[in-house]
């Protein structure tokens, strides 16, 4: 894998080209101030205020209960304020709007399929500002995009390309994962196809095997071999219930794409998968026995942390303020003891 395979692979460099057969999306550049931001290793405060961020959480308990919570006027207490960007916020506001009011968001190459858990809805969908960068700041994925996305090149030796960095806004569509497949292409060839889910076992995947095969290949030969700017590259599809194959992403074909239920020594090595001339080699989970843990698990934190970075649960927020205190004020009754103490 190349460092120019990867820069083809940007949105902004293939949407263009396929524009027609795909979802309706929007690209804007990315500012510095907002990179820098998001970059930020320090307390998560999301920014992007505006009229969709003004959410109002209630609670249930008696108004008796609520005048109990007293906040704390200490001098020592500090106000951490999210920064601003303002004419940024617009043309987001703006572009979410042209798209329907709710986006899939994502940068040149990643998505932040990572950091779904911790947004309140449990989903990458978002109708603000402040909904994208509360994902963006809690994935790896985005990191990797802004920090590193030439990190497993073999022309690492080479000065590293100019990256604009762009936000990708894509009109909001209910996919079902069943309905998801990753396509590797070597040399303009279709040699494997994966289901992209491979977590979940889906019964129609395997019944309907060689009609999603024909579909598919159809319409990588009608719509995407020799129209790419590389000969070695990774497709992401999706079949809807009309049997229509729509492309959904194009990836780097080498480690840095995940290769699902194949090997990449068995996408490279020139063995049976590359040489088979009767088509793409297909696999799919078989049975309920075969399912796994989602591989995005590992990105998790409690719930308990998830609630004090959001404020979601002020109670919560509240009695860990009360903890810190508590020991704080045990360290320092030992501390003078210590020093009382007989020598």
């Amino acid at each position: 894998m190349k460092k120019e395979q990867v820069v083809n692979c940007q949105f902004s460099v293939w949407y263009p080209i396929f524009k027609q057969h795909t979802i309706k999306s929007l690209i804007l550049p990315l500012p510095q101030n907002v990179i820098d931001y998001l970059l930020d290793d320090g307390t998560l405060v999301v920014s992007g205020s505006d009229h969709n961020t003004q959410r109002t959480y209630t609670n249930n308990s008696d108004s008796d209960e609520e005048e109990d919570v007293q906040w704390s006027d200490d001098e020592t207490t500090s106000t951490v304020t999210a920064p601003e960007f303002p004419e940024f916020t617009s043309k987001v506001l703006e572009a979410i709007n042209a798209l329907g009011g709710r986006v899939f968001p994502k940068l040149n190459w990643s998505a932040p399929r990572d950091a779904n858990w911790i947004a309140l809805n449990s989903s990458l969908q978002c109708d603000s500002l402040s909904d994208i960068f509360l994902l963006f700041k809690s994935s790896d994925f985005i990191t990797h995009d802004l920090t590193k996305p030439f990190l497993l090149c073999s022309d690492h030796d080479s000065p590293d390309p100019v990256v604009n960095y762009e936000l990708v806004l894509r009109k909001w569509s209910e996919l079902i994962p069943g309905g998801e497949f990753r396509c590797f292409v070597k040399e303009n060839k279709l040699i494997a196809i994966s289901q992209r889910d491979y977590t979940q076992h889906y019964q129609h995947v395997l019944k309907q095997e060689e009609q999603i095969l024909h579909a598919i290949e159809a319409f990588f030969s009608q719509h995407i071999q020799y129209n790419f700017l590389d000969e070695d590259f990774v497709l992401d599809v999706y079949r809807d219930s009309q049997g229509r194959v729509w492309l959904i992403d194009v990836n780097p074909f080498g480690e840095v794409t995940d290769s699902l239920l194949f090997s990449w020594e068995e996408l490279t090595s020139g063995g049976e998968i590359a040489s088979q001339q009767e088509g793409p080699a297909f696999r799919c989970t078989t049975s309920e026995v075969t399912v796994q843990p989602s591989p995005c698990l590992s990105y998790r934190i409690p719930r308990d942390f998830v609630d004090l970075s959001t404020g979601e649960d002020a109670y919560k927020l509240i009695d860990f303020l009360k903890l810190k205190k508590s020991q704080q004020e045990e360290e320092e009754e030992e501390e003078e003891e210590e020093e009382n103490s007989p020598q």
